[in-house]
């Protein structure tokens, strides 16, 4: 190990930012569908020994950089098939843009790793640094908090246990405690400290799984989630609308289930444009079974369109309309500015929608469903905002924007840890996958292959009560975090 060091000492800034950008893109496999949980562990302990090692901020930052580029640039070039494949964009714009959205994502943690060094005490504040710069991604620009640290760890970590306590942002700042640890035992050559602080993150994670913070309310009931593995190329071509308006009600004439959700936009044509007698026809089908659908479709109100859940069956007919809408994808930023790449580059459809307002959990069923849509859930907090009346969460998706890639992998984990911190089963439909069943400890269920046509079958269980992140949200994380740094500064 100090040959290590030493080598780090003597070796260039190119060489070491080709390093931290190898990091960064092993620190992906840490996430879905990788599951290696361990790994970032490691990689972010070696990113903190170069930034100890690095003699100015300017050279940490320089670093973080290029973690981040390994990061995001391996952990995201999913993005590139959405705007090329299927927006059409030239590949050359594309591939810019999405270079561009990774490097802006790389600034976080080299800002983070800029202001550690600042403090004087790089080890402790870098953690709290980090997991805040992850959490200022969550809303700037409306947000676009993908691989949050604190996700790699869902479900098997033991630091999953904190998870209905400090959210996903306070994980991912005990996930780069428990690198520090590793990164001071290698610099300062203690194994004590490290031993220490590691075994109470995993035994205090270990113990907190055990706390049952919800409790199962009334009988199971039967789900069907209908991935009907639509081609994205296809899926809103005219000539293939009654195509798809007939594949889907025949999945739901074969599923049996009290409950049958279809994904996020699974019906082609605007609702005020489908036949009153296909919309009739899935009702009493829902009927049959003494339940109700929840099917994804556009909604039009007052020359707005909004991407809308809606319910069919025994319970009155309630809708749930997309708040938190995908920049560039559902709405224009700055449409006078930027709408120009819209008329010249990129053709998606339903780029322009509203946003809906209603947090209320539907009725249906018999069971309170808070209904969640596409990277919805990506967002703990607006998630917690339909409970503790919601009792069971649904998220409805198209993937298929992003290929086979694992894009869909990586969005599953996201709503396995919204599971964890609410203390709710999550179900989740989608187009072309992951459809699956997750329990309320984020353990998948069922889940169904990728690029098929699939009817996933099982029961759902409700659970009331509620988790302390619910109660509090993102502030707890933050307290604890400008408290920390606020001390680091006295004490400096």
């Amino acid at each position: 190990m100090p040959v290590i060091i030493a080598w780090l000492q003597q070796a260039s800034l190119p060489q070491r930012a080709l390093l931290a950008c190898l990091l960064g893109t092993l620190t992906v496999f840490g996430f879905a569908p990788f599951g290696l949980f361990c790994l970032p562990w490691l990689t972010l302990a070696a990113l903190l020994v170069l930034w100890q090692q690095a003699p100015t901020p300017a050279q940490v930052f320089k670093l973080g950089l290029a973690f981040g580029l390994g990061l995001y640039g391996f952990g995201i070039y999913w993005i590139y098939i959405s705007l090329h494949t299927f927006g059409g964009m030239p590949w050359w714009f594309a591939g810019f843009c999405t270079f561009c959205l990774c490097a802006f994502m790389a600034l976080f943690p080299a800002l983070a790793g800029y202001l550690a060094k600042k403090t004087g005490h790089l080890l402790w504040s870098a953690p709290l640094l980090w997991a805040l710069s992850d959490w200022v991604r969550s809303w700037i620009f409306t947000g676009f908090p993908w691989l949050t640290l604190g996700y790699s760890q869902a479900p098997d970590s033991p630091l999953t246990g904190f998870l209905p306590i400090v959210g996903v942002y306070g994980v991912s700042a005990l996930l780069m405690l428990a690198a520090a640890s590793l990164a001071g035992m290698l610099i300062n050559r203690q194994l004590k400290p490290a031993v220490l602080t590691l075994a109470a993150l995993c035994l205090g994670g270990s113990l907190l799984t055990l706390v049952a913070w919800t409790q199962p309310t009334g009988q199971p009931v039967s789900v069907a989630l209908l991935q009907g593995n639509i081609s994205q190329t296809i899926k809103w071509s005219p000539e293939h609308a009654e195509q798809t308006l007939r594949q889907y009600f025949e999945m739901v004439q074969q599923a049996h289930a009290r409950l049958i959700v279809l994904p996020e936009t699974a019906l082609p044509v605007l609702l005020e444009q489908l036949a009153p007698s296909y919309l009739d026809a899935l009702k009493q089908q829902a009927l049959q079974q003494q339940g109700d659908l929840l099917v994804g479709v556009v909604e039009s109100k007052q020359d707005q369109y909004f991407n809308s859940a809606i319910s069919l069956g025994t319970s009155p007919q309630q809708s749930y309309s997309k708040s938190h809408l995908v920049p560039f994808g559902e709405f224009i930023p700055l449409k006078s500015l930027l709408g120009w790449i819209y008329r010249d580059w990129l053709h998606m459809p339903l780029s322009d929608l509203s946003r809906g307002t209603s947090k209320q959990p539907l009725h249906i069923a018999g069971q309170k469903v808070g209904v969640n849509i596409c990277y919805e859930d990506v967002f703990g907090e607006e998630i917690a905002q339909q409970l503790p009346q919601a009792e069971l969460l649904v998220n409805i998706s198209n993937d298929a924007w992003y290929g086979q890639s694992f894009a869909a992998d990586q969005h599953m984990q996201f709503s396995q840890v919204r599971a964890i911190e609410t203390g709710r089963m999550m179900l989740r439909s989608t187009n072309t996958g992951a459809t699956a069943i997750i329990d309320k400890n984020g353990q998948v269920l069922q889940h169904a292959p990728h690029d098929e046509a699939v009817i996933l079958s099982g029961e759902a269980q409700s659970y009331q009560g509620t988790t302390p992140y619910v109660w509090w949200g993102n502030w707890a994380f933050l307290v604890l975090s400008f408290g920390g740094l606020l001390w680091m500064r006295v004490r400096r």
